[in-house]
């Protein structure tokens, strides 16, 4: 009878321990979860902020600005534009 006590006794320190440990790594796999999750709420802001950058930076005005004053270029006369359909016929604007 005492060895079947001892027996048990050492399987329910192994289950108690077993449950420690457990529990230990669900807490250490939550807190991890969290930081990843504080990450991604951080890497989502941050893409919507290069988002509306990059809506500001390819503004039409600005392209047509910076294209004048450093390239030189400009809107050429409506005479000069020449509009072609799909299959390359030129098309009446």
């Amino acid at each position: 009878m005492t060895k079947a006590n001892l027996v048990l006794l050492c399987i329910l320190i192994t289950c108690a321990l077993a449950l420690v440990t457990a529990q230990h790594q669900a807490r250490k796999l939550y807190v991890e979860l969290q930081k990843e999750q504080e990450l991604a709420k951080h890497l989502e802001i941050e893409w919507g902020q290069l988002q509306l950058e990059q809506s500001t930076w390819a503004t039409h005005a600005r392209i047509e600005k910076i294209s004048a004053r450093e390239l030189g270029m400009r809107v050429p006369p409506s005479s000069r534009v020449q509009v072609l359909g799909p299959s390359g016929i030129e098309v009446a604007p």
